[in-house]
């Protein structure tokens, strides 16, 4: 099972991040003890030229966290074929202790790999760095993340048993259960309806005032009602919104809808949610620049860009979460 080529890739892909981080932590130290752009020494210009390397170092090291959260439920979701008892993602990360700890972790550093590279990137667009010295300080808050996630991945791997019985997603995200997926579907649909329906409101109006007027109230409302919205479209998919492309009102599994006879829509869906969340939440962080005189020119437009992102992506995923909702006849009755 080990030699599974996904595995293999993210094991590989781990170890290559892993060395990346260090090498920017160690030297990122150094940064915040020696970087004054106001002096000419040789100390300095070797820090500036250093800067560069440790950019294109970590976006390509974030860039592989992005996309090796999607391979690793893409993996779990294609292992499920190997564990006994097991009928998608659900079952094979229920298989040891470590599995869901490991996908919590990836969707965390998902989500801060993603802000720093926003950060970084508005801070490479001044000419000063006005932000240096904060964004290696939050890439040093991240390093210990990215540890725990690489241990967490590897035991998770190194600990699967295809002779073990696991849980199928039915027994997991069932209302008479006990753990965390059984709380989320014993949870009342009208609630959490009304509050997915009612954040998607407080974003849209938030982030449209903010794209016309510039408001900083809005941005960091609008930025607040990504990151709670987040939390409750994924409550909501379990709850109801998987329910209708299952056609079932028992069937609440997240992982069920990333499979073949559902059109593979989970990925589309989860996309939605990363890409609103991860623009969102930097756009909200960004407000505390404002005050900046390199960047006033600058990160208004950037934060617009990214509200725009995050709307269109929270559109996208009303739309295709309400798709079976209007044009299938199956009803979801509380």
């Amino acid at each position: 099972m080990i030699m599974h080529p996904a595995i293999i890739a993210l094991f590989a892909g781990s170890a290559i991040v892993g060395f990346m981080i260090l090498y920017a932590a160690c030297h990122g130290i150094g940064i915040l003890r020696h970087w004054d752009l106001r002096s000419g020494s040789e100390l300095q210009l070797r820090l500036e030229r250093r800067t560069y390397l440790i950019s294109t170092m970590m976006s390509c090291a974030f860039c592989f966290q992005i996309f090796s959260l999607f391979l690793f439920i893409y993996t779990a979701d294609n292992l499920s074929r190997l564990l006994v008892g097991a009928m998608c993602g659900a079952g094979s990360l229920n298989a040891n202790c470590y599995g869901y700890p490991a996908l919590l972790f990836k969707i965390l550093n998902f989500i801060l790999g993603g802000v720093w590279l926003i950060v970084n990137y508005t801070d490479n667009m001044a000419p000063d760095y006005p932000m240096i010295r904060k964004k290696y300080f939050f890439l040093l808050l991240i390093v210990p993340c990215i540890a725990v996630e690489i241990f967490l991945q590897g035991a998770y791997f190194l600990n699967l048993d295809a002779n073990i019985i696991t849980s199928c997603c039915g027994s997991i995200f069932s209302g008479d259960g006990k753990g965390v997926g059984s709380v989320f579907t014993s949870i009342p649909v009208a609630p959490v309806k009304a509050s997915f329906y009612l954040l998607a409101i407080v974003s849209a109006v938030s982030g449209v005032l903010f794209c016309l007027r510039g408001k900083a109230v809005a941005g960091i409302i609008f930025s607040l009602a990504s990151i709670l919205g987040f939390i409750v479209s994924l409550a909501a998919l379990i709850s109801f919104i998987s329910t209708y492309y299952y056609q079932l009102p028992t069937h609440h599994c997240p992982f069920c809808i990333l499979q073949r006879e559902y059109w593979y829509v989970g990925y589309v869906l989860y996309l939605c949610l990363s890409l609103g969340v991860l623009s969102g939440a930097s756009a909200g962080l960004l407000m505390f620049a404002r005050g900046v005189e390199s960047l006033k020119d600058i990160l208004p437009s950037i934060q617009k860009r990214l509200v725009l992102i995050s709307l269109v992506s929270q559109l996208l995923f009303l739309i295709v979460s309400a798709w079976p909702m209007i044009f299938t006849d199956f009803k979801l009755v509380s």
